[in-house]
């Protein structure tokens, strides 16, 4: 995963520092901004991840000719720290980018959006695809709008399971098919299936087989209910038990299966649609394909995942900031993501363009694959603490995959920790 786009997940990324907060007219900065300058903060990560975002602020610019829009960026990891730092001073930027998985430690930062907000945006809710809007809601409160969508799928190397005689993942196949598959796929030294170790990677298939997510919709951290538990040990049998994929080495290897996956040690692995293109043209050469996961007892539950802006409390001029909002995801906007093949654009009307960006010798699997794996999908159910719930669980795996703790006993250790 680490070498390929972050898309929905780390989004877009870039280099340069941010400076938080609204700029005033006469270059001052205050925490909502003042007359008609509006800021935008967003994480980037590269230069080209910063121009994509630049030709979006173009559009906004365009649409709202009377404002000033700037643009502010920060590396993934430092938006964060400086937007706790400036969430808890009262200087939030007017319109600040927020992923789905980050978004309960900053709900104080943000103003709930009404339907009247968004009419004044010009949106509406049904601009968007199925489940979209679910992205950035936290207990039935919708806190921001998305730009992109994404969910897990299973990629897999088609050349090492021709060879190992095993079957391709097709939309509609079972767990039972995926054991079949791992299991025919490990020979020679090599591995049917790579272990995840980010929260999104090891948990898509638990959740797919108990059709259960670790949280509730209200926000309580369910990590020791009966189905997703059974699922999860399950999953970490797979290493243990079934034998079809290599314990992890260390905890420091966050993108292990991923990683096991692209290095050709490993016939499949789960991962996001936003490295679809970066699987499919991989440097190594073999020929890779995706699939929705497997379905189980209870169907194949997925999360819609994804990042996009919100508006902050303390913003001065809510409604220019709506109506930039506004201009971010709009068709022209969202028409740019999807041309540009960077990631799956939230706005229902502009996926196809997505597709038609994809080179045709894959297109067609791709867009194949995307369909089935949305088809049921719902937002990410996140408690209070469930940052830290991750960065207890996610060095316990190596244990737990060596053989060396029960991911039961993580589970159970991490609910009686954060459950309350």
């Amino acid at each position: 995963m680490k070498k390929f786009r972050m898309g929905a997940i780390a989004a877009i990324a870039g280099v340069a520092v941010a400076a938080t907060g609204c700029a005033s007219g006469d270059g001052s900065s205050s925490a909502g901004g003042s007359g008609d300058e509006i800021v935008v903060d967003m994480w980037a990560g590269s230069e080209d991840d910063t121009k994509a975002l630049e030709e979006q602020i173009a559009v906004a610019k365009e649409q709202n000719p009377d404002l000033q829009i700037t643009l502010r960026t920060a590396p993934w990891g430092d938006f964060f720290t400086k937007l706790t730092t400036n969430m808890a001073s009262g200087n939030m930027a007017c319109v600040t980018g927020m992923n789905s998985g980050m978004l309960a430690s900053y709900t104080d930062g943000f103003v709930p959006l009404t339907a009247d907000d968004l009419k004044t945006a010009g949106l509406s809710e049904e601009d968007f695809a199925p489940g979209a809007t679910d992205i950035l809601k936290n207990k039935g409160e919708m806190y921001g709008l998305p730009f992109d969508v994404a969910t897990m799928v299973m990629y897999y190397n088609e050349d090492m399971l021709s060879a190992a005689g095993a079957d391709v993942p097709k939309a509609g196949w079972s767990f039972d098919d995926f054991e079949a598959i791992a299991k025919q796929a490990t020979t020679g030294g090599k591995y049917g299936f790579g272990m995840g170790m980010g929260d999104f990677q090891w948990q898509a298939l638990p959740i797919a087989q108990s059709g259960t997510q670790p949280v509730s919709e209200d926000g309580t951290l369910q990590l020791t209910d009966e189905g997703f538990a059974d699922a999860a040990e399950w999953y970490a049998g797979l290493v243990t038990d079934q034998k079809v994929a290599a314990p992890v080495a260390s905890a420091s290897d966050t993108g292990w299966g991923e990683n096991q996956y692209t290095g050709q040690n490993a016939a499949m692995a789960v991962d996001g649609t936003w490295n679809a293109v970066g699987y499919l043209t991989n440097d190594a050469g073999f020929k890779a394909g995706l699939a929705p996961l497997p379905t189980g007892e209870n169907g194949n539950l997925s999360l819609i995942l994804g990042s996009g802006f919100g508006i902050a409390k303390s913003c001065e001029n809510k409604e220019a900031a709506l109506k930039v909002l506004g201009s971010l995801l709009s068709k022209d906007a969202q028409d740019y993501i999807a041309s540009s093949g960077r990631s799956y654009p939230a706005r229902a009307e502009s996926q196809p363009l997505y597709f038609e960006s994809l080179d045709e010798a894959y297109r067609d699997q791709v867009q194949a694959a995307f369909e089935a794996a949305f088809e049921n999908v719902e937002g990410q159910n996140v408690s209070d603490d469930w940052s830290k719930v991750g960065t207890f669980v996610q060095p316990e795996l190596v244990s737990v995959y060596n053989g060396q703790a029960s991911m039961k006993d993580v589970l159970d250790s991490a609910q009686q920790q954060f459950g309350n």
